[in-house]
């Protein structure tokens, strides 16, 4: 029997970006709290060393093309970021570090290694691009998705899909894009970026009203003519496997095949993971397997493969690596290229939680009204 051939996905990953200091985890990301041991930043170099040391030891890493990071200069950042953001964030660098916005630290150093982050997309971005793998998966840190033009938030400094889109769009030749942001917080930094664009679809999946508050109402829907490219999918708490499966067949399919994108970035968040300390959405790896696939699906169908994955959050220390692992196995095609499925450290109670199998109704009702919100722009 002849082995189905392996997909050509490439792998961006810099010792570096395990060096981006975060600090101590602050309440109200003003003052440490009051113990008598330190309590270290939930976005620590833990959750992508360990994927990346899971992806070696099963041996996705050895299957897949290394991408070396670009270092992102001023012209590719301020496609999106204002000069001053830039400034701000370079002397912070320069001395000890600090907040460059609102919960985004860096330590002494730290803007190269952001630099460093929004380049690896933009690397991955480019081998897709130019053929050199089918898929790329951009292991990078600090995330992105909050970021605004101005400042940096919640744990991100640069936003890495906006800068990689916009080096794609302005020296790749890339035309139409998508966005899908499956991170449990919403893309608000993203969505800024793109809101008045029609050139870019920006789809978010996440916690209804977790964080930032006030971002990601299904009425959000872009502005000018951006209206009808941003869609955002406020699901409630638990929504679990089976609720993420449904807003794939019924919203994200098929708007994005009308859509037709050239190009697909994820901003790929492991925090709406089963055992996340940040988000409450109960996905196990089949569900991250599952989403990866359906974007492979699309991407096969509108772009020719042509798809991005960029890391962003995963709080959880032992199950966000599983989650980004089970990515990258999927990625390279997972059991049909020979593969050994990783197993789900969680166990059999995969198996036996009810949103594993059963869409709740809070999560029927709120599929309902993003089909009500999007109806009048696409056929659902």
């Amino acid at each position: 029997m002849t082995r189905p051939k392996t997909p050509s996905v490439g792998l961006v990953f810099d010792d570096r970006y395990l060096t981006h200091n975060t600090g101590l985890y602050l309440i109200g990301y003003e003052e440490a709290f009051p113990y008598a041991d330190p309590v270290p930043h939930p976005s620590g170099p833990e959750q992508a060393g360990r994927a990346k040391h899971l992806m070696d030891l099963h041996g996705f890493s050895d299957r897949m093309t290394r991408l070396e990071p670009l270092l992102a200069d001023d012209a590719a950042l301020t496609a999106y970021h204002r000069p001053e953001h830039l400034r701000r964030v370079a002397g912070l660098s320069a001395n000890a570090g600090g907040d460059t916005g609102v919960g985004a630290p860096i330590g002494r150093g730290g803007d190269r290694i952001a630099r460093l982050a929004a380049g690896g997309a933009m690397a991955a971005v480019a081998g897709v691009v130019a053929g050199r793998v089918d898929s790329a998966y951009a292991l990078v840190r600090p995330p992105g998705h909050h970021a605004m033009a101005d400042r940096g938030m919640g744990f991100c400094v640069y936003n890495n899909a906006v800068v990689a889109v916009r080096h794609a769009q302005r020296n790749l030749g890339v035309g139409k894009a998508l966005v899908l942001d499956w991170d449990v917080h919403h893309g608000n930094g993203t969505q800024d970026a793109f809101y008045d664009d029609d050139s870019v679809l920006f789809i978010s999946l996440h916690q209804d009203n977790l964080f930032p508050v006030g971002w990601g109402a299904v009425e959000a829907i872009g502005e000018g003519t951006g209206e009808g490219f941003t869609v955002n999918a406020p699901l409630p708490a638990g929504t679990g496997n089976a609720g993420y499966g449904a807003v794939f067949e019924r919203v994200i399919l098929p708007i994005v095949r009308q859509f037709r994108p050239e190009l697909i970035v994820v901003s790929a968040g492991q925090d709406a993971s089963v055992l996340d300390p940040l988000g409450r959405m109960a996905l196990t790896l089949d569900g991250y397997r599952m989403m990866t696939r359906r974007m492979l699906e699309l991407a096969a169908e509108c772009c020719d493969g042509r798809l991005v994955v960029t890391q962003e959050g995963g709080y959880s220390p032992t199950y966000a690596p599983y989650c980004s692992a089970a990515i990258a196995e999927t990625l390279l095609g997972g059991a049909e290229a020979g593969l050994e499925p990783l197993a789900d450290p969680y166990g059999s109670r995969v198996e036996t939680l009810p949103p594993s199998h059963t869409v709740g109704l809070d999560c029927e009702r709120a599929i309902e009204r993003v089909r009500a919100a999007q109806g009048r722009f696409w056929s659902l």
